[in-house]
């Protein structure tokens, strides 16, 4: 099974847009996985309905046993993260604030602070008329990002059967959650938009990226809200060794699209040629087709 994953350096770009549009042009049997945990929209485009849903518990967090505890807040001394605080006489662990370190579980003298694993989200699978999605939800303020993205992963390719692609919508950035997204994958379409910032963020999603290796392939997205600054990215990617395997242009039929809640090669637009042309040519490169025949 070959593992694409859609990634942009910053949010806004429209990778989880062609993430979706490309999914209908898979030939071969399909997996998905929306590996943008923080924020996952993938399911609402591809009408997704959930089969299973598993809760995700992350790293464990510190708590303190009411019946144990003494009140000689040898906790709060410790703890570097001031997540430990009292209040009527009762000892607490925030547990935003905790880091997990620990370190309260050894300076207690009676053990009434120890380590019990919390939920931090969901993890589901659901199914689409392209085949399964795997994706999840995390529950806010929590810190273990790159391990539900892990799980998201995880979960795809044990339900991947006779699957020959599993397409991955990543997450935005070069944090945790991209490392959980790209480890492992075959190739990166790597999704900008014209503009300063999306190139400078594009300079530093690449950076991360081949630490992987991992095939690059380059697509700018609304090319022609700037011609000039889509032409400094082109001429990056030719100074990178990177193939620009299409531009898309700014088609309000995607606006329409996501709206509906369906992918943009729904509609006969600009942009769904454009990203039908994209598919073909990443197809090709990657002889994913070769593999039907």
């Amino acid at each position: 099974m070959i593992q694409i994953a859609v990634l942009s350096g910053k949010g806004g770009t429209g990778k989880t847009m062609l993430t979706a549009a490309m999914a209908t042009l898979v030939r071969e049997p399909l997996v998905t996985a929306d590996a943008d945990v923080d924020a996952a929209n993938l399911a609402l485009l591809l009408d997704a309905e959930v089969i299973t849903t598993t809760p995700f518990y992350g790293m464990e967090c510190g708590t303190i046993d009411d019946l144990l505890c003494t009140g000689c807040g040898l906790c709060e001394e410790a703890c570097r993260f001031d997540a430990i605080t009292q209040a009527d006489g009762v000892w607490m662990i925030d547990p935003i604030r905790c880091d997990g370190c620990a370190v309260c579980t050894e300076v207690c003298p009676t053990g009434a602070a120890h380590m019990e694993k919390i939920q931090n989200g969901e993890l589901f699978l659901s199914k689409t008329r392209f085949g399964l999605l795997s994706h999840a939800r995390l529950f806010p303020g929590s810190g273990t990002t790159g391990l539900l993205v892990h799980e998201v992963k995880k979960q795809a390719i044990a339900h991947a059967d006779s699957s020959g692609v599993l397409l991955i919508d990543g997450p935005p950035g070069i944090g945790c959650p991209l490392i959980s997204a790209v480890s492992g994958v075959d190739a990166c379409i790597l999704v900008a938009e014209p503009s300063v910032s999306s190139l400078h963020d594009l300079q530093r999603l690449v950076r991360v990226c081949r630490q992987f290796g991992p095939r690059l392939y380059g697509v700018i997205n609304k090319y022609d809200l700037s011609e000039k600054a889509a032409e400094q990215i082109t001429d990056w990617f030719v100074s990178e060794d990177i193939p620009l395997v299409g531009v898309i242009p700014f088609d309000e039929y995607v606006a329409t699209a996501v709206r509906e809640g369906k992918p943009v090669t729904d509609f006969d637009c600009p942009a769904a040629q454009s990203i039908k042309a994209i598919w073909a040519e990443i197809a090709d490169q990657e002889r994913i087709d070769e593999r039907m025949e």
